[in-house]
């Protein structure tokens, strides 16, 4: 495996080099990937995320791993749009709680037009001038929402492309890749920041995973954070008896992200939960230097704010103050 921590950015990585790195001793390829962090980001330094589900349930995606599709049976109550008031509420604890960047979640396939976009709008401007970064997921943009949104302040948008080419058809039908590509790039175009990544552990094999890879890394600019998920199995979806992923296979994931994306944010997300401490330190040693606070990912269990501060204080490591917070700060029009 050759890297280097000087190198520059690079947009062309082969399946064969994202292999090599991906698969190099567990020591080496830490040892690569923290130097590269080392060299952009500040080694102690956590950014604190807090996601908060807007509108819950009653998709009509039938991703395969999402208690909020339609199609599945998972318990998941649907919940109309919050009001902006609710929403800012929470925008302000999270904001107490450590959290920097607040997420606004939606399952939604497309963004609807008229009055719940435009309290989406003001939901963003909301948590803007609180001083918080304020990010959506709200399924797929025409030009025109994106336009608004960046117009509003949004500082991020997430749109994950969630596993490779080739193996998203065994996970979703109703969703191209293409049509994922393409919101992300009418997100780029309007000047909001990118935030993008995958989720391993839906049964795909390691060579879809250096796809998703080199699919994230092949995107000019290269997103401003890669969230990197691991699956959490809920009952009545497709995938509740999917066997639990290697946390190892997570630290790897992370550490050639790290490599790839030099300069992004690289979050440690969705089945944290499951993780020792050890295997959280590893992540972080990888690379990963954002997380999500809070109890919940939108449905789906996360650990508590406190938890995750004793850990940081165990490893000397703390969250991010606004002001320290550089990737994804905002876009051209906020």
């Amino acid at each position: 495996m050759k890297t280097s921590a000087s190198a520059t950015i690079r947009h062309d990585w082969t399946v064969e080099e994202i292999e090599s790195i991906y698969t190099a001793p567990l020591p080496e390829l830490i040892f690569q990937a923290q130097t590269i962090h080392r060299a952009h980001h500040r080694p102690d330094e956590v950014q604190g995320c807090m996601l908060l589900s807007i509108k819950t349930g009653g998709c009509p995606e039938d991703c395969g791993y999402c208690p909020q599709s339609a199609h599945y049976k998972t318990g998941v109550a649907r919940q109309d749009l919050l009001s902006v008031e609710e929403t800012m509420t929470a925008a302000r604890s999270a904001r107490e709680q450590g959290a920097t960047r607040f997420c606004m979640g939606a399952a939604w396939r497309d963004v609807p037009k008229g009055n719940q976009f435009d309290r989406v709008l003001d939901m963003v401007r909301g948590v803007r001038e609180l001083g918080m970064e304020a990010c959506c997921t709200l399924g797929m943009l025409s030009q025109e929402q994106a336009d608004a949104l960046a117009q509003a302040g949004l500082t991020a948008y997430n749109h994950n492309l969630d596993t490779s080419p080739e193996f998203y058809g065994e996970i979703i039908s109703t969703r191209s890749y293409d049509d994922r590509l393409n919101t992300l790039a009418r997100v780029r175009k309007s000047g909001v920041t990118v935030c993008s990544g995958g989720i391993i552990g839906l049964g795909e094999d390691r060579p879809a995973r250096y796809r998703l890879l080199q699919q994230l890394s092949s995107l000019d600019p290269q997103p401003e954070s890669v969230p990197v998920n691991m699956l959490v199995a809920v009952e009545g979806t497709p995938l509740a008896q999917q066997t639990p992923e290697d946390p190892l296979e997570l630290v790897r994931m992370i550490a050639t992200a790290r490599i790839l994306m030099p300069t992004s944010k690289v979050r440690l997300s969705a089945g944290r939960l499951s993780l020792s401490d050890e295997a959280q330190a590893l992540c972080f040693l990888a690379g990963a230097n954002s997380v999500f606070l809070g109890d919940k990912l939108l449905t789906t269990p996360n650990p508590e704010s406190d938890t995750d501060r004793r850990l940081l204080t165990k490893l000397g490591m703390h969250l991010a103050e606004p002001e320290n917070v550089t990737a994804g700060a905002g876009n051209a029009r906020s």
